[in-house]
């Protein structure tokens, strides 16, 4: 069955939502293992909300409450993250597990997410903007996770369409165009179901 890690190029850049079409498209579980920030809408409740009911979400291994990188929330709380509890979720059926911020993001230690992507060994689909500077982010993320043997499934955009910057990206990454989610508004999960099978060439997920 598809089993897929989301990450970014940032944070903010649109990740959660296409995990939640994802999730939604795939009828898939769906786990964010760290969770920093608890106010408002968490990753986990918006992909509830925004796949329809079709994800069947796991509650997170670490709920933090700082909104800020994983590591240095996980010490305000007075909390050692342990790798242990990051292990990927038993059970059958397609699986969508999304990280936090970018790539590189700490968890603790020396333990960066891509490192955790790499002990999965799960394909990575990288999330990237359209705004100016997506290039230079977008080529040392794929970067990042290939020096780590982490199989890049391909790159999904977000936003305004900018074809320069997202063939550039395509070519000097060498990596599978699978889409671009435009902005949605209203926000709401069949806005976001149409909109992912319009704009997503939902055939690489099968």
């Amino acid at each position: 069955m598809p089993r897929y890690v989301i990450t970014g190029t940032d944070t903010d850049v649109g990740k959660t939502i296409f995990a939640a079409g994802l999730a939604g498209h795939l009828g898939a579980r769906y786990w964010k293992p760290v969770q920093a920030g608890l106010e408002g809408e968490t990753d986990s409740q918006l992909v509830a909300r925004l796949s329809g009911g079709r994800a069947h979400v796991f509650g997170e291994a670490y709920r933090l409450t700082t909104p800020c990188s994983p590591h240095e929330a996980a010490r305000i709380d007075g909390v050692a993250i342990d790798p242990a509890r990051l292990a990927l979720p038993e059970g059958h059926g397609p699986l969508v597990v999304e990280g936090a911020g970018g790539a590189l993001v700490p968890l603790g230690g020396d333990l960066l997410f891509a490192d955790l992507f790499a002990r999965w060994g799960l394909p990575v689909v990288v999330v990237a903007r359209t705004a100016l500077g997506t290039i230079n982010h977008s080529l040392l993320t794929l970067e990042a996770l290939r020096a780590r043997h982490v199989e890049v499934h391909g790159i999904v955009f977000s936003g305004a369409p900018n074809p320069a910057s997202e063939e550039a990206i395509v070519r000097l990454g060498a990596v599978r165009h699978l889409g671009r989610l435009p902005r949605l508004d209203p926000l709401d999960a069949p806005a976001l179901a149409a909109a992912f099978a319009a704009h997503v060439d939902t055939g690489a997920f099968a």
